[in-house]
């Protein structure tokens, strides 16, 4: 069983940076596999913010976000970061990590698990 930790979500103006980061314990070992963060508004489904690849380096980012966003990953800790720059109102969300299945495309149906989410919320 794969449990993700978030940290690093908060209240930020227009035009600022957060960063956040996922720790990923018990996941898959020696398989490769997609890593990264979704968003999700109330009322509204989950879309994808970013995910990287645990094997040749393939990210995928979501079309909003316009190379403000960018993921990396650390492997040797099963950890996901998330630097978000240029940071704008309708960036305010719950974002939450999440894990692929081995070997899967990056996207809502191939997700195996979740995190608790972290709120972002840009005034």
């Amino acid at each position: 069983h794969v449990q993700l930790v978030e940290s690093g979500g908060g209240s930020v103006q227009a035009g600022g940076s957060l960063r956040l980061s996922c720790v990923a314990s018990g996941a898959y070992r020696n398989r490769n596999y997609y890593m990264g963060w979704f968003r999700q508004v109330p009322g509204k489904g989950r879309e994808g913010v970013a995910g990287i690849y645990s094997g040749d380096p393939n990210i995928r980012y979501g079309d909003f976000v316009k190379g403000r966003f960018t993921i990396s990953r650390d492997n040797a800790k099963s950890t996901v970061y998330l630097q978000m720059d240029n940071l704008k109102p309708e960036d305010t969300a719950m974002y939450y990590c999440a894990v692929a299945r081995p070997g899967a495309a990056w996207s809502l149906d191939t997700i195996n698990y979740w995190g608790q989410g972290t709120q972002v919320t840009v005034s």
